[in-house]
């Protein structure tokens, strides 16, 4: 049966539209209305009584969630895990590793692969390998025994477990290897990400070149300005903000950024060269105290506190417990940035950062039915995955 949102605030590309209506059927978008139709018999109408009405978000850099890490999960589990993001808005994702063996990560892929075929919750659109080839210089929550170079060996090996699967991959293009692995990754359609990198800003041009287009979670695991013998050069951070073909990925979870620097994310990239991301860990979306410690799979404990995933000796953070919707009024509420576009950074951008901008993060007719309702405050109230309202 054709399903009508009657009554919504759409949010597009470039503002709102009131007093709007949206079909779905069979799992995508049907038509797409700027007034209100007419009542039509045969079709059900849900009275939105004006909430804004956004594509589904779309995470492509998250650890777990519900209680679940993703990285020790069953395919059952992982679907839980998922299904809890999906209450909060989150009805595209890639669960991510952790730097780990690789038989872990091999393990963690299959799992993820399983854990597809049966969530309806949500769209399970692969995985972001963040890892292994990343820098013991910028390490940070990544457990440094699980660290490797770049061989092709290994990366085939992960990659070839899930073809089309591996979505992301995340490296230090400074690593002996690193920039075979980029072409490498070219050649296969695979996101390469800059991550966990104490690259200076030459180094990062230079992985531009050889497939490198994205940078993991800017300002965390990230080469800043430094300087040599009392010349100053740049690194990843200023390689990001500055290049324009690089994406940049944002976790805006009001703590890893404080709002100034979100603000000159936003003003050096724009919204169409954002992605926001939770990086969450096994605490977002669940009720867990304060206190609760988690060893993760690769054996680095961390520990929720304050609203934030810390590691045991409270000098960096290993994670947030944000959920999409929370990334999207942050911006909004803190960088000061449109409604429009903070969806954007939350749908849009991260939809054609992994090659769904086809079918995923806009509101048109023959995209996936993948809507989000929220309130004045940007509450979630409710949530469409494909066609079906999330429970």
């Amino acid at each position: 049966m054709r399903i009508r949102l009657y009554d919504v605030t759409r949010i597009t590309r470039t503002g709102l539209v009131p007093h709007s209506a949206i079909d779905a059927e069979d799992g995508a978008i049907t038509a797409v209305y700027d007034t209100l139709p007419a009542e039509e018999p045969g079709v059900r109408s849900v009275d939105a009584k004006g909430a804004y009405a956004a594509p589904g978000f779309i995470d492509i850099h998250l650890h777990g969630g519900g209680g679940v890490e993703f990285m020790d999960a069953t395919p059952e589990r992982i679907r839980a895990g998922c299904a809890a993001h999906a209450r909060h808005g989150t009805t595209t994702l890639l669960p991510t590793t952790l730097a780990a063996s690789p038989e872990l990560t091999l393990r963690m892929i299959r799992a993820v692969r399983q854990a597809q075929a049966a969530t309806t919750e949500c769209t399970i659109a692969g995985v972001h390998l963040e890892g292994p080839f990343l820098s013991p210089a910028q390490s940070g929550a990544q457990s440094p025994d699980a660290l490797s170079l770049p061989t092709s060996g290994l990366w085939d090996r992960l990659l070839d477990e899930w073809p089309g699967g591996v979505r992301i991959m995340g490296a230090a293009p400074e690593l002996p290897g690193a920039m075979a692995l980029g072409e490498a990754l070219r050649a296969r359609g695979v996101v390469a990400s800059i991550a966990h990198s104490d690259a200076d800003y030459e180094t990062c041009r230079r992985a531009l070149a050889c497939g490198f287009t994205d940078i993991t979670h800017i300002y965390s695991g990230c080469s800043m300005v430094h300087r040599k013998n009392g010349y100053r050069f740049g690194g990843v951070v200023e390689a990001g903000l500055l290049e324009d073909a690089f994406t940049v990925q944002v976790i805006a979870d009001g703590k890893h950024l404080p709002p100034e620097l979100l603000r000159l994310i936003v003003k050096c990239k724009g919204a169409d060269r954002i992605s926001l991301i939770t990086d969450a860990l096994f605490a977002a979306g669940s009720d867990l105290p304060d206190g609760s410690v988690l060893r993760q799979a690769n054996g680095m404990e961390t520990v929720l506190e304050d609203g934030v995933m810390k590691l045991p000796d409270r000098q960096a953070f290993a994670g947030s417990v944000a959920t999409m919707d929370r990334l999207v009024r942050n911006m909004v509420h803190l960088a000061g940035v449109p409604l429009w576009d903070a969806v954007a950074m939350a749908t849009a951008t991260p939809a054609r950062v992994i090659g769904l901008a086809d079918r995923k993060g806009s509101l048109a007719p023959g995209f996936d039915a993948d809507i989000v309702l929220m309130d004045k405050q940007l509450n979630v109230k409710a949530v469409m995955a494909r066609g079906q309202f999330v429970e």
